[in-house]
């Protein structure tokens, strides 16, 4: 079943968003394994963010680049909402 993972961290502007986009396609991460949807929100000038992954292990996996790339950005990371994916309506 997937998973709809929502993150709501501190400090995490627009571009500091912009620079982890660049950074994790460097890493070769910018389209990870399981990761099936990815939003970025924009409210009161920071990022929010919500995913729907194929598993918890895949998106552990990406977390092991991620991680690191927000920490060195000055994020303070969140604990992220965790749910699953009850329905889907595309449209």
């Amino acid at each position: 079943m997937a998973l709809g993972i929502y993150f709501m961290h501190g400090g995490f502007t627009p571009e500091k968003y912009k620079e982890a986009i660049k950074q994790l396609d460097v890493a070769g991460e910018g389209s990870p394994k399981g990761r099936s949807n990815h939003f970025a929100l924009e409210s009161n000038g920071e990022i929010q963010v919500f995913d729907v992954w194929d598993s918890q292990e895949d998106f552990d996996a990406f977390g092991k680049t991620l991680v690191p790339i927000l920490t060195d950005l000055g994020v303070e990371l969140g604990a992220p909402m965790v749910a699953s994916v009850y329905n889907v309506i595309t449209g």
